[in-house]
């Protein structure tokens, strides 16, 4: 197939460019007029014109999708038909993968295929999420609530998650400070004291030889540190692909008590957002488990919430193994049991999400409490520790020259 450039004009009189890889102009031309739009120009495109698409784009965010979301309701009840919206979504989405997927979705759909089918095509994008809530809300006929729930849900989902992350940056920018202080010491500070320190005829303290040949190795073996460190984040992203290795730092994270509540609360948060999300749209138990299961991050809590899936094909209420599992709160499987009682499990997932959404944002807050005195405590450990192996030589030469 030829890349083959065109000018096109919409249906408002918008001038369109674009490319499209085909057989022959002819293709090109029913291509468009199949998408209303009205050919002006047609021509092959050579190495030496054609459309470099350099896709800087990253895989689309929770925000991204809730923005999509949030705009394909505005539309459709505006009047807007799926196929306009789609279009006009494609044109303005600005994550360059979320808006290929909504070009491609629209196309799809031209051929006669349902919103839900086509999204599945592009389900390394669409979540299943979203494809599960657009299904259902074409099976009920409400698929304005679909994607207004849907919006909702990835509203929290970005919020939940600039919480965490805004938890993580204070420490990483210090830690990252830190290493910097320490490398510009022993690279330019330390080598001109070590100059002075080699015409003193005296013994160095212990911490100052130390020092002093650790400012050697780094000057001397940068690469080799660098090499060993490359070497330490491959080994560990590998080890963590890996089932086993997943297994064991999820675990860690959710037994250890500065990361534990943190990781175990915003877990309950999603599943309880999650699954309420999909059981209004009436998607059944085992079904709205398992996809709730997905979203997921903590695999340990992923595989209890999948084990209470098989439960619940057997009969058993929700209720019995989420506390049997004991990986979620008490309050969790207290508030599951209260809505079975009362036959609205939905609502009172509601309140559970929001409940945890809350004590998120508390817990990140109290684990930053911890984590800042003791952040800055190493970082002044080890800026003090290489300042006193400068001056203890210092201070022993003048105490030499007082007892004179």
């Amino acid at each position: 197939m030829a890349s083959y450039g065109y000018v096109a004009i919409d249906a408002t009189g918008k001038e369109i460019k674009g490319s499209i890889e085909a057989d022959n102009p002819n293709v090109v031309i029913d291509k468009l007029s199949a998408q209303n739009l009205t050919v002006i120009d047609v021509s092959e495109q050579s190495i030496l014109n054609k459309d470099i698409q350099i896709d800087i784009g990253g895989k689309p965010k929770a925000r991204d999708f809730s923005v999509f979301c949030r705009q394909f309701v505005s539309m459709t009840q505006a009047g807007v038909t799926i196929l306009d919206a789609l279009n006009m979504l494609g044109d303005q989405t600005e994550n360059v993968k979320l808006a290929k997927a909504v070009k491609a979705t629209q196309i799809s759909v031209e051929k006669g295929e349902t919103l839900s089918d086509s999204m599945e095509e592009q389900k390394k994008i669409f979540p299943p999420l979203l494809i599960h809530m657009v299904r259902a809300g074409e099976s009920s006929g409400s698929l304005d609530i679909a994607f207004e729930r849907m919006a909702i849900q990835f509203e929290k989902d970005a919020k939940l998650q600039a919480t965490i992350k805004k938890a993580m940056i204070y420490p990483i920018i210090v830690m990252l400070v830190a290493i910097g202080v320490v490398i510009v010491m022993l690279t330019f500070v330390i080598p001109n004291y070590a100059e002075m320190f080699e015409d003193m005829d005296m013994e160095l303290p212990g911490i100052t030889v130390a020092v002093m040949n650790m400012s050697d190795f780094v000057i001397g073996y940068w690469y080799i540190l660098i090499a060993v460190v490359i070497a330490a984040v491959v080994a560990f992203r590998m080890f963590y692909a890996s089932p086993q290795g997943r297994h064991i730092v999820d675990n860690i994270l959710l037994r250890n008590k500065l990361t534990g509540p943190l990781s175990q609360k915003s877990a309950s948060a999603r599943f309880a957002r999650t699954l309420s999300t999909m059981l209004a749209a009436g998607i059944s138990m085992p079904d709205a488990l398992e996809i709730t299961a997905g979203t997921l991050t903590n695999v340990i809590m992923r595989d209890a919430v999948m084990d209470a899936r098989e439960d619940i094909v057997q009969g058993t209420s929700l209720s019995l193994p989420i506390e049997r599992s004991r990986k979620f709160p008490p309050m969790v499987h207290h508030m599951i049991r209260i809505g079975e009682e009362s036959g609205d499990v939905e609502g009172l997932l509601t309140k559970l999400a929001d409940y945890y959404e809350e004590e998120v944002e508390m817990a990140t807050e109290s684990m930053m409490a911890v984590m800042e005195p003791l952040i800055i405590l190493l970082l002044a450990g080890i800026v003090g520790t290489l300042i006193g192996a400068v001056m203890a030589p210092m201070l022993a030469m003048y105490q030499g020259l007082d007892n004179l």
